[in-house]
């Protein structure tokens, strides 16, 4: 099992949640988080263009989804076809466990 985490800049949630459900992946995990990237935040203007603020962090959405290794390719296709920028992590999964029924593996994914 891998798990995916995806951070995104611009809202394409929806985008990706149903081109990963086409593929038979079901449960996912969406936050609204803040962050930053390796380039500068741009300038904004306040106060009648008065003063200069420069955001330490902007708005970012990270979605969080484990799938069966066998749908890693076809799975970052669809996010990287439904997305306009961000970035994707890829880690294994050692054990997933369903707390309510107490199954384990790839069954509770």
């Amino acid at each position: 099992m891998l798990k995916l985490e995806i951070i995104l800049a611009e809202n394409d949630v929806m985008n990706i949640s149903e081109g990963l459900k086409e593929i038979g992946i079901g449960g996912l995990t969406v936050i609204k988080v803040r962050g930053r990237g390796a380039k500068t935040a741009a300038e904004i203007h306040t106060s009648k263009g008065m003063e200069i603020f420069v955001p330490h962090f902007a708005d970012k959405f990270r979605i969080m989804v484990v799938i069966p290794e066998s749908k890693e390719e076809k799975s970052v296709e669809i996010i990287k076809k439904n997305s306009r920028e961000g970035k994707i992590f890829i880690s294994q999964i050692l054990r997933a466990i369903d707390i309510k029924s107490g199954n384990e593996g790839e069954e509770v994914i």
